[in-house]
């Protein structure tokens, strides 16, 4: 299942990359939708699961520890691998390899993605589904993102779909990493907890923001609620 999930996260990355070559006009739509259901991932499934595998064996204030470094992490991530060129500085070239670097940087976090996909397998395929639609989500914006990235800095389509392609392969590289590797479900709840402060970070600090800008905020709320009430509903249900 995990390998189908992987390959699934390889389509989503593509079908994002050609949303933002296509229909920007939408995509606020969609990646308010994505904002929401990535934090409900994280309120609803993650945070409770890691709760729930360390219990008697971590105290509350560790989880909640991990939560906020996995948060930490990724905005560090974000701020100094995620660099804005200047380009009265930097000319051209300066310019592509900053692309370069912001579409190499998602390619990294993508593979981190695949492999919260085949750890949440390991707990059980009710926790790994939830955790792979939030992935779904996420890499169609990372294929927006990369080729978003490469455009905007001068990298030409070619190099942008060469990129688009990396980032779509990564996550299912990361699946595929966790076949060789297993945790005792007390670190694997850390684990979760490190991810849930990753999806936390996304989706409030990288798909919210992205979906309000110079969008209608009534309907881009609109979708965001939706997409946390679609996550609460299937997890309930499922479980």
């Amino acid at each position: 299942m995990a390998i189908l999930i992987g390959i699934a996260t390889f389509f989503s990355t593509l079908l994002g990359g050609w949303f933002a070559l296509k229909k920007r006009d939408q995509l606020h739509l969609i990646l308010g939708f994505s904002a929401g259901a990535v934090i409900g991932v994280a309120f609803f499934d993650l945070l409770p699961e890691s709760v729930r595998l360390t219990a008697g064996s971590y105290d509350i204030s560790v989880v909640s520890t991990v939560l906020a470094i996995g948060f930490l992490i990724f905005m560090l991530l974000s701020r100094f691998l995620l660099l804005h060129p200047h380009s009265h500085e930097e000319g051209l070239e300066g310019e592509i390899q900053t692309g370069q670097l912001g579409a190499g940087s998602l390619a990294v976090h993508s593979f981190l993605d695949g492999v919260g996909i085949g750890l949440a397998f390991q707990v059980s395929t009710v926790v790994g589904g939830v955790v792979a639609a939030a992935v779904l989500a996420h890499d169609f914006s990372d294929g927006i993102n990369t080729v978003g990235f490469i455009l905007k800095h001068h990298g030409g389509r070619k190099r942008a779909y060469g990129w688009l392609l990396a980032d779509a392969l990564a996550p299912l590289a990361g699946v595929i990493s966790t076949f060789f590797f297993s945790l005792p479900g007390r670190e694997l709840g850390l684990v979760l907890a490190l991810f849930g402060g990753f999806f936390f970070y996304i989706g409030a600090s990288d798909l919210l923001p992205e979906s309000q800008h110079r969008h209608p905020k009534l309907e881009t709320s609109v979708m965001t609620l939706l997409g946390t009430a679609v996550i609460y509903v299937a997890i309930h249900l499922a479980g």
